[in-house]
């Protein structure tokens, strides 16, 4: 089923937003009118610039909410999406929200998640908010292969439309329901407490092999192969130069920020103390990301450098090369 969409929204420009609206503005009909704002007015017109003015600057989350029909938002935490929705005068809930459709696509804890939707549902009833949180990192963003959870049945009647337009920046085969209101952040929460335990355990794992005197490229295909397989090492594998086109191969630069790693593991880790689950490695996991988040030599780069704040060898290539 095809959808029409006359005006759409995006607020949040960062390293996640900017990717996905670009790629609105190479697959939207030229017809529809794409708003955006960012609290960095240069990021906006860089954009605006990149887009050739397809993305039009507004002043305000509110402007963006009076002149689109669809609002979109991506931001790191839940105080910029209370800020974003919340903020009296130039909130998105400050404009006439009557039968719009909001989604949020930032990752952030449940607990805010309901309190600005339900703001929502009390102020304009007829408007629709959900929560769709994304995987797939910065690459995935530019390259349109993210997965959206997102916090609705699958017999939701909007849930098609929201297919339609996710589809334009992601996987359309990963698009998921995942069942109710904010059931969208517990997915993405559950998955990157597994992927970040998964990245630790990779570092650790492919460490121990190489202070074993084993070829990592040889073990990360040992690994493709057996019961240790996953995306993280195979697409984003810790160690540089196993996955060229990884951030750990571009000196962690890009990625998903190490930061931002331990505020979802975090979340997952308060998730997991709200309802009753004991976690054997989360405390663990949650002290060894709080410690590379502040480390010097890992700040503002890809979680994956993980690998470098647990001792891990970065310049590996020529020693193996030599007794090749």
């Amino acid at each position: 089923m095809t959808y029409n969409y006359s005006t759409i929204g995006f607020i949040g420009l960062g390293v996640m937003g900017f990717p996905m609206v670009e790629n609105l503005c190479k697959k939207l009909s030229d017809s529809v009118r794409i708003y955006v704002f960012d609290v960095s007015t240069s990021t906006v017109e860089e954009l605006s610039s990149r887009t050739s003015g397809r993305a039009e600057a507004c002043s305000s989350s509110k402007e963006v909410a009076e002149k689109s029909d669809v609002v979109m938002s991506m931001v790191p935490e839940g105080s910029h999406v209370r800020s974003v929705y919340l903020t009296p005068g130039t909130g998105v809930l400050a404009a006439d929200l009557s039968n719009k459709l909001l989604i949020d696509c930032s990752t952030i804890d449940t607990a805010t998640s309901l309190e600005v939707a339900d703001a929502i549902a009390k102020q304009h009833p007829t408007a629709s908010f959900y929560d769709a949180p994304v995987s797939g990192g910065n690459l995935g963003a530019q390259k349109a292969t993210l997965t959206f959870m997102v916090g609705c049945a699958e017999s939701d009647p909007k849930f098609p439309m929201l297919q339609g337009l996710l589809g334009m920046m992601g996987n359309p085969d990963a698009i998921f329901a995942c069942g109710g209101q904010s059931l969208g952040l517990t997915a993405k929460l559950c998955n990157n407490y597994c992927s970040g335990l998964i990245a630790i355990a990779t570092s650790e794992a492919m460490n121990i092999g190489m202070k074993s005197g084993m070829d990592p490229r040889v073990l990360a295909k040992v690994f493709h192969a057996s019961t240790a397989q996953s995306a993280i090492c195979d697409k984003w594998c810790p160690v540089p130069g196993i996955c060229p086109e990884a951030p750990a191969s571009k000196g962690y630069q890009g990625g998903f920020k190490i930061q931002l790693m331990r505020k979802d593991f975090g979340l997952a880790v308060d998730a997991a103390k709200r309802v009753g689950v004991d976690l054997a490695l989360g405390e663990k996991g949650l002290e060894t990301y709080t410690a590379a988040m502040n480390d010097p030599r890992c700040k503002d780069l890809d979680s994956r450098v993980v690998y470098r704040h647990l001792g891990g060898d970065e310049n590996w290539v020529e020693r193996f090369e030599q007794n090749s």
